[in-house]
C-alpha cells in the first residue's frame, strides 16, 4: 500500500511539473516598443562677408574685392565678377562708384554682403581767364598800309578806309609811335623813287594828322625801291610794292 501511495504521488508531482511548464511556455511574451530614429540635424545657414581696399580711389585705379564665406556651395559677385570661390580676392576697376554685392548660397538658404568702391570725381580744370593779346599783336592785326597807284602819292579811296582803321588803333594806344615808311615799285631809277617813297610816307602822315593823331607819334622814311616786298616783275607784285608801310618804333 505504502509503494502504491509513494507511486502515485511521483505521478501527481510529475504532472503538476508538466502542467506548469506547459503553463509558462503558453503565457504571451510582452511586445518592446521600437527606439525612435532622431531626425537628421538642420543644415546650417551660409554666412559671408565681403570687403573692398581701398574703398575710395581715382579713375582709372583698382580696388581689390576680398571675401570669406561658410556653408555654402554657391558664391557670386555682381556685377562685373561673376561665380567665385569659397573664400578669394579679385582687382575690380570701376568707371564710377559702384557698390558691389557677394549673394552665398548653400541647403541652409542664402546669404548676401556688400561693399562699395567709390571714385572720385577730379576737381574741373579751371578755365583760364582770357589773356589780352600783346600790343605788338594788336598792332600787326589793327594797323592798315595805304596803297598807291604807279607814279602818285595821292591818297587812293581804299587808303581811306586802311588809314582810317590805323588811326582808330593808334587813339586807342596813345603810348604807340609808328615809322612810316614809303617804297615803291623797280621801275624807275633810284633817285627819283626815294623822292616818290618820300611823298608817299609824308602823304601818309598827313592823312593820319588829319584824323587826329597826333604828330610827334609818327616818323618818315623813304626806301623807294630798295626793300621791296615782292621779287617778281608783274602788276600784281608791283602793286604790293607801292606802299605806306607802318613799323612800330616802340
Amino acid at each position: 500500500m505504502r509503494l502504491a501511495s509513494r507511486s502515485l504521488s511521483h505521478v501527481g508531482l510529475i504532472v503538476a511539473l508538466a502542467a506548469a511548464v506547459f503553463t509558462f511556455g503558453c503565457a504571451k511574451k510582452p511586445v518592446t516598443a521600437p527606439t525612435p530614429t532622431p531626425p537628421p540635424p538642420a543644415a546650417a545657414r551660409p554666412t559671408v562677408t565681403l570687403q573692398a581696399s581701398p574703398a575710395s580711389i581715382n579713375p582709372g585705379e583698382s580696388s581689390t574685392l576680398s571675401w570669406n564665406s561658410t556653408d555654402a556651395t554657391q558664391l557670386s559677385i555682381a556685377p562685373e565678377v561673376g561665380p567665385v570661390t569659397a573664400q578669394g580676392s579679385t582687382k575690380v576697376t570701376p568707371a564710377a562708384s559702384l557698390t558691389y554685392t557677394i549673394t552665398a548660397s548653400g541647403p541652409g538658404g542664402n546669404a548676401k554682403a556688400s561693399a562699395s568702391v567709390t571714385v572720385n570725381t577730379p576737381a574741373p580744370t579751371p578755365t583760364p581767364a582770357p589773356t589780352e593779346p600783346s600790343i605788338d599783336a594788336l598792332f600787326l592785326k589793327e594797323v592798315r598800309d595805304a596803297y598807291f597807284d604807279l607814279d602818285k602819292a595821292d591818297i587812293r579811296p581804299d587808303a581811306h578806309v586802311a588809314l582810317a582803321k590805323t588811326a582808330e588803333f593808334l587813339k586807342n594806344y596813345p603810348q604807340v609811335k609808328v615809322t612810316i615808311e614809303g617804297h615803291c615799285d623797280e621801275r624807275g631809277s633810284t633817285e627819283y623813287n626815294l623822292g616818290l617813297g618820300d611823298r608817299r610816307a609824308a602823304a601818309v602822315k598827313q592823312y593820319l594828322l588829319s584824323l587826329g593823331v597826333s604828330g610827334d607819334r609818327m616818323s618818315t622814311v623813304s626806301y623807294g625801291k630798295e626793300k621791296p616786298f615782292c621779287m617778281e616783275s608783274t602788276e600784281a607784285c608791283w602793286q604790293q610794292n607801292r606802299r605806306g608801310h607802318f613799323v612800330k618804333a616802340n
